[in-house]
């Protein structure tokens, strides 16, 4: 394994580091409220880093969301790319590719997924979808939207009518607001077509890996700006003469949150790489997703715990990490559900390799 980044990766990475460190600002983030950075994603699409993701593979995707999850900037970035670029360019039909691409590369087609599946929405004989998910992210700004049927085959959705904030016909789109502020919303289906993507359960599972690995480069960056902010406050702040960072509890901690941040971004950057390797990596993808499920819910808490009682001021910037830590230790499954879905996988595999 080299885990190594491209010259591409590594300008990749740079170009959204300056660009979010410039623009997702306490400020900013403050005035957009539970909403999304419209001029940010602009200024993202415009610099070309959905529309690299193509060209830069899953792990380069980790290293981009690692920077957005520094800032927890509020763009539909992780949605878009996992959801719509990744999902069309690898499961898409050449005419999908053709038709779908040029919009999600270029932000004027937004992408979500209401994933993972769990039986919410059903194939009717009619060939439309009904049904119900209580929340997607990023739904209110979606232009279009990947959902799963009962027999988990993948349906891109049209979510709202080009050129208008009016949702597309059989489609309802009710405002949600979660943890994080991911402009969230319920979904209803009612005798919707969508357009089939990919071979049904097989497309299905690989999205979802995708999708876990993605976001656990998000939790790893999401904790790590948490730590960063930890350790400015404890070194700055004095108590009875010397600073926090002096006391061996607050050390211990803070080491402790290092190494789980750590483990969240070695699984991911595995994960990812062996994805673009073309190899094996659901057993990679599950382990990412607990790592960012349970470390990433310990680090938030850390994070929040060293500010002492400024952690518990609302309107610190620290809270949003908090916010969106805990946000993404249930996202596509808590660390239980994750954890038994790879003993489940791993049994089988040992009774593959027995049989």
């Amino acid at each position: 394994m080299d885990f190594t980044p491209s010259e591409e990766q590594s300008a990749a990475q740079g170009l959204a580091a300056r660009i979010f460190g410039d623009l997702s600002t306490h400020e900013r983030l403050t005035a957009a409220g539970t909403g999304t950075d419209a001029e940010l994603w602009k200024e993202l699409c415009a610099a070309g880093l959905p529309a690299a993701v193509e060209d830069i593979g899953l792990l380069g995707l980790v290293l981009l969301l690692e920077e957005q999850g520094r800032t927890t900037a509020q763009v539909p970035f992780a949605a878009t790319c996992v959801y719509g670029l990744l999902a069309v360019a690898g499961h898409g039909t050449a005419e999908q590719r053709e038709r779908l691409l040029p919009g999600l590369r270029d932000g004027t087609a937004v992408a979500t997924g209401a994933f993972p599946a769990r039986g919410r929405v059903h194939l009717a004989q009619d060939g439309a979808l009904y049904g119900a998910v209580p929340w997607v992210p990023w739904l209110r700004d979606a232009t279009h939207v990947l959902v799963a049927d009962a027999d988990l085959a993948l349906w891109l959705v049209e979510a709202s009518v080009p050129g208008a904030e009016a949702c597309a016909a059989g489609v309802t789109v009710e405002p949600v607001e979660t943890t994080a502020p991911w402009s969230a919303g319920r979904l209803v289906l009612d005798g919707v077509h969508g357009e089939r993507l990919g071979n049904g359960p097989e497309a299905y599972a690989a999205v979802l890996a995708t999708a876990r690995t993605a976001f656990a480069g998000l939790q790893a960056g999401a904790c790590a700006g948490s730590l960063a902010r930890a350790v400015h406050h404890t070194v700055t702040r004095e108590q009875f003469g010397r600073p926090l960072s002096t006391n061996q509890g607050v050390m211990l901690r803070a080491a402790d949150a290092h190494m789980d941040t750590e483990a969240i971004r070695v699984t991911a950057y595995e994960a990812a790489w062996r994805h673009d390797e073309r190899r094996a990596c659901a057993a990679q993808a599950l382990t990412a997703a607990w790592w960012a499920s349970e470390a990433g819910k310990r680090v938030v808490h850390a994070g929040q715990h060293l500010h002492g009682g400024t952690g518990a001021d609302l309107d610190h910037p620290v809270h949003r990490h908090f916010l969106w830590g805990r946000q993404l230790d249930a996202y596509l499954g808590c660390g239980g559900e994750v954890l038994e879905e790879l003993g489940l996988l791993l049994a089988d595999s040992a009774q593959g390799d027995v049989s």
